[in-house]
């Protein structure tokens, strides 16, 4: 019998690997998170199960799929013994081939441990910013984290909303949704009660000295990587002010979150913009409508390949902005900063 009070051993080889690699897996542990924690850069974008990028192939060793279904990987893959490393237990050691990339080797290794609620604001009518304080809240702004709660053992992603600091203090804007197990639980937490906290990950990410100015595209709860990024940017002095840019999408009036303060205070080009135009004569909006991608080109005065993007938001508005920037303009890849959460 496998004795479950010691960490499994993995060794792991291939593209961007040189020679194989061994590092260990705690218990309960994914290989992904297993690999960041070493200090590797095993290749991932979601940690969810949804984009696929982590993908394996099983040589030797057992491991327990978390979830069988996820849309990350193909039938066909399975039947080859691929498994998705976010979603890979291990229940033995095991021998793996997957990808390493330079750009995923954290400079923060993900850690995990208690945060305990400490308070919240209301954003939106729906979005709602937490605080939570826990260990070191060591973080590059527009990363991510992933919140368990304690009594269900649902887990969930959701990018920081502030910068790194001292006293351990983690924000998060959550959107509720209508059916969302756990965002609904996130708004039922009292004070003082606490989650597990797992992070950070993530590549999307204020990037160091650029010439360029930042542009940031948000929508529904996408805001949060956005104001950590430009938070960020203004703390380090990598983007001074009058050469951050924000614009934010949302359906009616009630969408565009309360940001008034920290526009005037970093100096930021706010643009919000609604795609559904409120009709009633009792509510006004004297503001953009449209989507919020179709208000890049009407405000950004200079060639877009001059600024550095950063978004975050729903898949279509994700793939819209790529259609623009990339293929449409031109915008180098590297200049082109956004984590797909499915």
């Amino acid at each position: 019998m496998t004795n479950l009070a010691h960490p499994f051993k993995i060794l792991a080889a291939g593209a961007g690997a040189g020679e194989s690699i061994q590092f260990e897996c705690m218990p309960g542990e994914t290989l992904l998170r297993a690999g960041l924690r070493a200090g590797y850069g095993p290749s991932y974008e979601c940690t969810s199960g949804g984009c696929g990028t982590c993908k394996l192939d099983l040589l030797d060793g057992e491991v327990i799929d978390l979830w069988p279904a996820a849309p990350g990987i193909r039938p066909r893959d399975r039947e080859r013994n691929r498994h998705l490393a976010c979603q890979s237990v291990p229940t033995s050691d095991c021998r793996v081939k997957l990808r390493f990339e330079p750009r995923c080797v954290p400079q923060h290794r993900p850690q995990a441990g208690a945060a305990r609620l400490e308070g919240f604001r209301e954003v939106t009518g729906d979005i709602r910013e937490f605080i939570f304080r826990g260990s070191s809240a060591r973080f590059l702004p527009g990363q991510f984290a992933l919140l368990k709660h304690a009594a269900t053992g649902h887990a969930r992603a959701y990018s920081m909303s502030n910068i790194a600091n001292d006293e351990g203090r983690w924000q998060f804007m959550v959107r509720r949704k209508p059916g969302g197990i756990f965002s609904n639980l996130l708004f039922e937490l009292p004070i003082g009660a606490e989650v597990e906290l797992d992070g950070p990950f993530g590549m999307a990410h204020l990037q160091a000295a650029t010439p360029r100015e930042i542009v940031c595209i948000g929508g529904g709860s996408g805001i949060g990587p956005m104001i950590s990024i430009l938070r960020g940017a203004g703390a380090a002095g990598t983007a001074r002010p009058g050469r951050m840019w924000l614009f934010y999408g949302g359906r009616a009036p009630g969408d565009v979150p309360h940001l008034e303060h920290f526009i005037r205070t970093e100096g930021i080009h706010w643009h919000p913009a609604l795609s559904e135009p409120p009709e009633a004569a009792s509510v006004t909006w004297s503001g953009e409508t449209g989507f919020v991608h179709e208000l890049l080109p009407r405000k950004l005065p200079q060639p877009f390949t001059g600024y550095d993007f950063y978004f975050a938001g729903p898949p279509p508005m994700i793939d819209a902005i790529l259609k623009l920037l990339a293929s449409e303009h031109k915008v180098p890849e590297a200049q082109l900063h956004f984590d797909r959460f499915f």
